[in-house]
């Protein structure tokens, strides 16, 4: 009755199911987990946004990688601009990720040999990408920035390349070690994205806080993927009892053929009654004279 299921078809069908099965929860486990680490993400971004100002120095030092726990803390730092060493990043969007410029990264001086990069903010790139643009000069004097504390960007970590021959102070990343080698100083690990002090018509345009409230579709693709697994089996019991009727239905049908197929015992009997009897003698015509 299910001998079918031995045919090659049947075989390669059932095979692909069975690695289909495993492939499908294992993409939903991996939905699931990144809804889980964007879940714990955005509670770190949240407790950290309104957790109390604390000084830089306490969170980083040079050379030490900022722990991921500090990510988006709020820190305060106290110095001087040094607008002779500052840089812009290539290829940042503004807020509303319709237009591409720079941010502006300038060192903040806090004394005793201590320095911290900072992030203005953002700037419309000008005509000539060549040049270093036009960009807003950083306050004189003693200034005391409040900001969130960030890692330093990496190729791996942010998915940027960085490119080599970039026009004079212009780079790709924002990095403590690599500005610490063009300053030939040290420079606190990590660096401080600025939200405050924040004026009407202040520029650069400050970076807008994470966005911590959406847990993205990862869930909704996780049950899909686990839907899609499920549907496996019982789309194959479904084609395999179509398949079985299919094949009964054509049994039923080629026997009925046979059946109505005409036989010889079943000639007229009118047929016979004109036939002469098998022992009736055979008239013979006389030869003719030669």
């Amino acid at each position: 009755m299910y001998r079918f299921l031995l045919s090659r078809q049947w075989v390669i069908l059932t095979l692909v199911g069975l690695v289909l099965i495993p492939a499908m929860v294992k993409l939903g486990f991996w939905q699931l987990h990144r809804h889980e680490h964007r879940v714990a993400q955005n509670q770190l971004i949240d407790r950290n946004l309104h957790a109390k100002p604390v000084p830089v120095t306490e969170l980083t030092s040079p050379g030490r990688a900022l722990p991921r726990g500090d990510m988006w803390r709020t820190v305060t730092a106290t110095g001087t601009y040094d607008a002779a060493h500052e840089v812009v990043v290539r290829q940042r969007t503004a807020a509303d990720e319709s237009t591409i410029g720079y941010y502006v990264l300038t060192p903040l001086d806090l004394g005793h040999g201590r320095t911290v990069l900072v992030n203005r903010g953002w700037i419309a790139a000008g005509g000539d990408l060549t040049k270093f643009p036009d960009v807003p000069a950083a306050p004189r004097g003693t200034v005391t920035v409040t900001g969130r504390m960030m890692a330093d960007e990496t190729t791996e970590g942010s998915g940027i390349k960085d490119r080599q021959g970039l026009p004079d102070r212009q780079v790709m990343l924002i990095n403590s070690a690599q500005q610490a080698k063009l300053l030939h100083r040290p420079v606190l690990a990590g660096y401080i994205e600025q939200n405050a002090p924040n004026t009407p018509h202040h520029t650069p345009e400050l970076v807008p806080e994470p966005d911590h409230d959406s847990i993205g579709p990862h869930m909704a693709y996780a049950v899909q993927w686990w839907l899609f697994a499920a549907a496996v089996p019982v789309g194959w019991v479904v084609l395999v009892r179509r398949e079985r009727r299919d094949r009964a239905a054509a049994a039923a049908a080629g026997a009925d053929t046979t059946a109505t197929e005409p036989d010889a015992t079943d000639a007229d009997p009118a047929d016979a009654t004109d036939a002469p009897p098998a022992d009736a003698p055979v008239a013979r015509t006389a030869a003719a004279p030669e």
